[in-house]
């Protein structure tokens, strides 16, 4: 199955993969700058907008992967925003030739136990009691109001909605059916991961993501951290402008690159 996906402007390919509370719409501003230079390429992983979530076993890593070699791109630069720095890092890990350069902006990873004050263990215990009672919505809000900074508008906060209560209702349905999806992840081995890395954390993310972005940054050799104070989980989406900026530095390859 080949992911749904946008593919826009000519030149070194951009990999942008998206948050497990958004899909590929969370990227729409930066793409008309980003795609002046570049060849921007931002999927919908299975289960979110517009990629279906079909029973059986896969791998986000290998999907995309499988999404590359049908767009013919060797290698590309790779920007994953959470779960999509998570899934960037296993496909530098499953296929690192596909990979030349890694931006991971408050990125998951699996094996680190939750920080002692236990916030993400109490929102994950939280939003299983809301889905557990039927109360979608209740679910929504509680993601939104978790995720979102204070830079964030109501805008922001609508398109977020929108685009986590696709993603639920494409996951409910699909593990509802006789044959639910069973997601394999790669094991992410940092002291493998050779590539210039770019690790961001937000001043206002929850304190294990910027544990787990100081664990990254210390485990992969030569990775450099950028805190975002103003930010919570999702700089893309609360100040487009500012990580447009950064990733077009990136890009660049400019001297002055990362200032916040």
């Amino acid at each position: 199955m080949i992911l749904t996906h946008d593919d826009a402007g000519t030149g070194p390919a951009v990999l942008l993969v998206h948050a497990g509370v958004a899909d590929r719409r969370m990227w729409d501003p930066m793409v008309p700058a980003l795609s002046h230079a570049f060849r921007v390429i931002r999927p919908d992983l299975r289960g979110f907008g517009d990629t279906p979530l079909p029973g059986g076993r896969y791998a986000d890593a290998d999907d995309l992967a499988a999404l590359l070699d049908h767009l013919g791109v060797p290698d590309a630069v790779v920007v994953g925003s959470s779960f999509g720095g998570r899934v960037a890092l296993e496909l530098v890990t499953a296929h690192p030739g596909r990979v030349r350069e890694l931006v991971l902006l408050n990125p998951d990873l699996d094996g680190i136990e939750p920080t002692a004050t236990a916030t993400a263990t109490a929102f994950g215990a939280e939003e299983d009691r809301l889905l557990d009672a039927g109360d979608l919505e209740g679910a929504v809000r509680l993601n939104v109001d978790t995720w979102l900074g204070p830079d964030a508008d109501l805008s922001v906060r609508e398109a977020l909605a929108a685009m986590q209560r696709r993603a639920f209702e494409v996951r409910l349905a699909a593990d509802a059916g006789d044959a639910p999806p069973l997601s394999r992840r790669p094991t992410v081995d940092l002291d493998a991961v050779v590539v210039p890395t770019l690790v961001v954390t937000g001043g206002h993310d929850m304190d294990h993501f910027r544990h787990l972005a100081a664990h990254i940054g210390a485990g992969v050799g030569g990775a450099e951290i950028v805190d975002l104070d103003w930010a919570g989980h999702l700089p893309a989406l609360e100040r487009p402008d500012v990580v447009q900026a950064l990733l077009l530095d990136v890009l660049r390859d400019d001297p002055a690159v990362h200032a916040p």
